[in-house]
């Protein structure tokens, strides 16, 4: 297909054929998807129909690759140059046999516009007459009767170039998603028992050990079971910073080994691997049309037949009731029928959701759709769970306060006492003991306290680590230590204290903080005028401290279903997004106007919501609706330019102006012009 309205044509064909369902043609990738409801698998009626109209039909494993193919080597571009050497040599002609040059310019032009006649005669055929191709051939052969053969050999060779420039954007546009794909190695190295062998990628299995070394792209999504380096993800994920990645942490197909030798546990074949996934998520929301492209759609439909009838009544009413010259007002008629092809006003829609949907794959912006692309930008205010999504979901420490002793002491017989336990909260403590290089000694008689908190014994003393509630209950707190300890409560934080036999010598505050960068997103989302609030299942006190770092609303100490009511009652204010986690969050995102998860690239993200942010930054919310506002700007932008031209020309026409070939300059000149403007969206700057 090379042009947008080719969509609705082989879509409308399709759609009448008895057992087909669920219809849906991506222009972008050229690929055709339906259902058959007789439970059938031959498709060759299906192929022979949509041949009839003139397109060349593959199955996709037999599919030709074209993307390296220039445009003269297209059969759209062979058609070109052949329409241009008819009209060099009809022109030459016409110097030696004047007598005879309308004739060969007419000879020419028939030539020259046979592949679109035939395309056009096909479509009434099958009950698709109103189509471009109808209106250019209309007008061709309505020129030639009127002996200007010579304007209908230009204007079908203006008309073949608009059509190829619309073939070599959307391969653009194409190219720029199925970059993605050459990203990940087409070899990969398999650890066997006899060695290591290199092997094609898409034959690795679920299970398989692989070795990926300094330098190289990683073939599949796999778990990291020996080694470790820094992985850079810019490529997949848009993050721009390399990330330390050590034995047990996941690792994306398609992204770099920096700087040390790993072997990896393969997690997803080749066709369900992230990049895999991003690309099918890609391909249906380019397929999914946005709101405005329905209307266009609709509006076309009724558009083109209209154009035919006005440019009838504009070439027959003047001679026949007003007694006007009869050949100057057909040619006017055929100049608005050149004129009123809808080539740009059709392109004006599809082909900006597309790049803007490309836009955000290539920076991890995942939208299903036109409709979440367009939807995302009208949103008045947006909901963010905390945990997980404003905050990194795993609690760090923030406060290290010592009562008695140094504070090196107290790290010592925290991170001793601790080191044993998986609770987040003692991960936590020794992460904070590690980073300042204090070293982890040996403990005996360690117990959990039910609840309570953990002791053990170092160096021959009790230590114990538990709440203030039972810290009170084995040791005496001072009113200075008590008001110290109640002020971090008050802020958000959890507190620990570190009790040796029953003297209380320090305590520890913990809190899920921030993600980087939050603060600057609520100020950017104000900036927008698009209000924030924070939902949250944790107590009054923390979602309030966080929320007021925020300078946001707050609603605390929610349960998912409650989240629910309370989205119901926003959307009462206007459109409302969701941001979360993409689990617990589910009822809430699927209830709100669009659904946001910060994925992180998990199944659960790219399944559940509207819309996945794959490296987890809340500024990228922010980014999400400039880039929905940037093309909606862009949408709106290309149909005043296609329809705004029209206008002009109507007007230039009616006074006798414009020619045929200046019509038809005008409507290619349109297409070119939405073109450009459309794929400006491919290169477009996200703010950070």
């Amino acid at each position: 297909m090379d042009c947008a309205s080719c969509t609705s044509k082989i879509e409308g064909v399709v759609c009448a054929i008895p057992g087909v369902e669920d219809v849906s043609l991506n222009y972008t990738s050229q690929k055709l998807k339906f259902n058959l409801s007789d439970g059938k698998s031959d498709t060759g009626h299906i192929e022979r129909a949509i041949e009839k109209l003139g397109y060349k039909v593959n199955r996709p494993e037999e599919a030709p690759d074209n993307s390296n193919l220039s445009w003269w080597q297209t059969g759209k571009g062979r058609l070109v140059i052949i329409a241009g050497l008819l009209l060099l040599v009809a022109t030459g002609l016409s110097y030696f046999l004047p007598t005879y040059g309308e004739y060969v310019f007419a000879f020419a032009a028939l030539i020259a516009l046979m592949p679109l006649a035939r395309t056009a005669l096909m479509g009434a055929l099958v009950w698709q007459p109103f189509s471009i191709e109808t209106l250019a051939t209309i007008a061709v052969v309505g020129a030639i009767f009127i002996g200007e053969a010579a304007e209908a050999s230009v204007v079908v060779f203006l008309f073949l170039i608009g059509e190829m420039l619309e073939m070599l954007a959307a391969a653009k546009a194409r190219k720029s998603v199925q970059a993605l794909a050459d990203l990940v190695p087409k070899s990969a190295f398999l650890v066997t028992d006899d060695g290591v062998v290199e092997v094609e990628a898409n034959q690795l299995s679920v299970g398989d050990i692989i070795e990926v070394r300094p330098g190289g792209r990683v073939p599949a999504d796999g778990i990291i079971s020996q080694g470790e380096t820094a992985i850079d993800e810019a490529a997949v994920t848009g993050e721009s910073m390399p990330k330390r990645k050590v034995a047990g942490d996941d690792v994306f197909a398609g992204s770099i080994n920096i700087d040390g030798l790993i072997r990896l546990t393969v997690e997803k074949t080749s066709e369900n691997n992230m990049i895999s996934r991003i690309l099918t998520m890609v391909e249906d929301a380019e397929a999914s049309k946005a709101p405005t492209a329905r209307f266009i759609d609709r509006f076309s439909r009724y558009y083109t037949p209209g154009v035919i009838v006005v440019s009838a009544l504009i070439a027959f009413v003047p001679p026949m009731f007003f007694g006007a010259d009869m050949m100057v007002w057909v040619y006017k008629g055929l100049a608005i029928l050149l004129i009123g092809c809808p080539c740009a006003l059709v392109l004006s829609t599809p082909a900006a959701i597309t790049s803007g949907i490309s836009a955000g794959a290539k920076h991890g912006l995942l939208m299903k759709g036109g409709a979440v692309l367009e939807a995302i930008g009208q949103v008045k205010q947006i909901a963010f769970d905390k945990t997980g999504t404003l905050t990194a979901g795993t609690p760090k420490v923030t406060d290290i306060m010592s009562f008695s002793g140094t504070e090196e002491n107290l790290l010592k017989l925290a991170g001793a006492v601790e080191a044993g336990s998986s609770h987040p909260l003692a991960v936590a403590i020794v992460e904070a003991v590690k980073e300042r290089d204090i070293g982890i000694v040996d403990v005996s008689d360690s117990k959990a306290l039910s609840g309570r908190g953990v002791s053990a014994k170092v160096d021959g003393q009790l230590v114990t680590i538990a709440s203030p509630r039972y810290g009170k209950e084995i040791a005496s707190f001072s009113q200075s230590e008590d008001n110290y300890i109640a002020a971090l409560e008050n802020e958000g934080k959890t507190v620990a204290v570190v009790v040796v036999k029953d003297k209380l010598i320090g305590a520890f505050a913990l809190r899920d903080e921030l993600r980087a960068g939050a603060k600057q997103a609520m100020d950017r989302l104000r900036e927008m005028d698009i209000s924030a609030i924070m939902l949250t299942g944790d107590n009054r006190r923390t979602g309030a401290a966080l929320a007021a770092q925020l300078g946001i609303e707050v609603k605390s100490e929610l349960l998912p279903e409650e989240k629910l009511v309370e989205i119901e009652r926003l959307k009462e204010n206007g459109n409302i997004a969701m941001v979360g986690d993409g689990i617990n969050d589910a009822p809430a995102l699927a209830r709100a106007d669009v659904g946001i998860a910060m994925g992180g690239g998990t199944d659960v993200a790219l399944e559940t919501a509207d819309a996945a942010l794959l490296h987890e930054r809340v500024g990228d919310v922010p980014s999400l609706v400039e880039l929905s506002r940037a093309t909606m700007k862009n949408i709106h932008q290309n149909i005043t330019i296609a329809l705004g031209l029209k206008a002009v020309f109507l007007v230039t026409t009616l006074l006798g102006v414009t020619s045929l070939w200046m019509a038809i300059l005008a409507d290619t000149g349109a297409t070119v012009l939405v073109t450009v403007n459309e794929l400006r969206l491919l290169g477009y700057k996200f703010k950070r």
